[in-house]
Formats: structure tokens, sequence, C-alpha cells
């Protein structure tokens, strides 16, 4: 694989970092970034946990860690240094994909990191959720966070994969991460969009396509559905820069905050962050790149 050299000049972590930094700072709809904070979490506090997480997964690496203790670490970091969770979802995407060689296919490295996970790691990644205390869980027959860690983490995970996008990446390889988020960013680099519209663009194609499982778990399927569908009429609408386009965005960002931030679009926000971090390890995204649109 040849690496654009900016992109080698990072540690794993520091792309890890990188990802999280533009997943947060792209004004995507429903989100906390830079022009929008929540009441309990703030622009800021995806930074400093982003830099707090680099610093955890380079530790992990340098010793050979394995995907349990990995995210773990990650997590306690992400808890010191903001005391809140805001990227459980996301940690549990990259750290499988941290954790593959450089030199290895990332997609394929992937399942091979998934399948060597053994009753440890499923163990520690329980313990990692339980730390990150994330809200709307609720309560399951099979394989509750509360309960004991089952021996065989990606099991326990395909018995969530209906309810929950990042556990269905688990069960069925990362589809959705290198099937759709990957293929969005790299057609919107290919139109030559800002990497600000890159990104927005890919959330809306996925949100739309598979509702949000955050806003299900908090609001219900059916308000999920209309998010969905609220997120295909941009794509109907036209393409950055367009004014029906960006208009159709404004009209889903009023309506996923007009509810406090119950209808944050937060898991579609966790598999955004992998597939930045897949788009800058491979070198789709290269440095430096053009973020925001040219006025």
């Amino acid at each position: 694989m040849n690496m654009p050299r900016s992109q080698i000049s990072l540690s794993i972590g520091q792309l890890a970092q990188l990802a999280c930094v533009l997943e947060a700072t792209a004004p995507k709809p429903g989100n906390v970034h830079r022009g929008a904070d929540f009441e309990d979490v703030t622009y800021l506090d995806f930074i400093v946990g982003a830099a707090a997480v680099a610093a955890a997964l380079d530790r992990a690496i340098e010793r050979g860690a394995r995907l349990g203790p990995t995210l773990l670490e990650a997590v306690q970091a992400t808890q010191a240094a903001v005391g809140t969770n805001i990227n459980l979802g996301t940690l549990l995407l990259l750290v499988p994909m941290v954790l593959v060689p450089r030199e290895q296919q990332l997609e394929r490295g992937v399942t091979t990191v998934l399948d060597e996970l053994d009753a440890d790691d499923s163990r520690l990644a329980y313990e990692a959720i339980r730390a990150a205390r994330p809200g709307g869980l609720g309560t399951v027959d099979e394989a509750d966070v509360a309960q004991s860690a089952p021996p065989d983490l990606v099991a326990a995970m395909r018995l969530s994969a209906g309810r929950d996008l990042v556990a269905a990446q688990y069960a069925n390889g990362f589809r959705e991460v290198f099937g759709l988020v990957v293929p969005s960013l790299q057609d919107g680099l290919d139109r030559s969009w800002a990497l600000s519209d890159v990104i927005v663009h890919a959330h809306l194609r996925l949100m739309s396509e598979h509702p949000d499982s955050l806003i299900a778990r908090k609001c219900g399927h059916e308000t999920a559905q209309r998010s969905a569908a609220m997120a295909s009429r941009p794509l109907s609408a036209g393409v950055p820069p367009e004014e029906g386009y960006r208009r159709a965005v404004a009209d889903l960002d009023f309506w996923l905050r007009s509810d406090g931030h119950r209808r944050n679009p937060g898991t579609t926000a966790d598999l955004v962050a992998a597939g930045l971090f897949a788009a800058l390890r491979d070198g789709i995204i290269t440095l430096p790149c053009r973020f925001y649109p040219e006025a």
C-alpha cells in the first residue's frame, strides 16, 4: 500500500484523533460541532477526548495490546479527560481498526482482529462499556451489559445488531463502514467538494439508508424512521453547495435539535468517524486538505 508521506508521519493514534476531530468539526445536522454545543456536552469535549484517545491508542499499540485492554484504556482516558461519554460508539469501531498492522489491508485485517477475540477481550469490553455509562441502552434478556460478559463478544454484538448499527459492524465485518461511508467520502472527494461538505453528505447518505439507532433507543423507531426520511430530502434537493441542498440540511438540523438533543444522530456520527479513519489511513483523504468551502 502506498500511503501519502503526510499520513505516514502520523501515528495510528494521531490518525484516530484526526478522524474524531474532523467528524466533530463538520457541521453535521443534529450533532455537536464547532458552531453548536449541547447543554451537557461541548465541541471542546470532543476535541479534548480525541487527544486523550490518541495517546491511549498509541500506548496500547506499542505494548501489542488486544482489543479488550485497548478499548478499556481508551474509555478510561476519555473519562479522565472529559468526565462523560462522548465516544464509546466511535471507540468500539476504531479499536478493531487501529489494531490492524499498517501493512495489512484494513477491511480484511479487521475481520482477523474480530476472529481472534477471546473471553478476556469480551470481559474487558463489557467493563469499558459500563465505565462509559452510555445512555438509552435499556435491558435485554441476553448479553446485557449490566450482567457478566459472555465469552464471545462478536456473538453478543450479533444479538444487538438489529437495534444498534455499531454492534452490527462486529456482526457483518464493518459492512456499512467500508461499503457505504468510505465510498461516500471517496465520491465527495472525487467531486472536489470541501471536506466538511464531503463529511456532511456521507453522514446524510448513511442516515437516510440506516435510521439512527441512538435516536431509535431514545425516541423510538417511528422517530428514527422519520429522521431517515428527512435525511434523504437534502440528497434529493441537490448537492453541495446548491441552495436547495443547504436549505434542506438546515431544515433537518432544526428538526433534529427541536427536542433538546434526544434526536441526536450519534450512531451515524460514530460510523462516519470510523470511515474517516479508514480514509485517512489508506490515503483516500490526504493532507493538507481543504476543509471549508471557498467563500
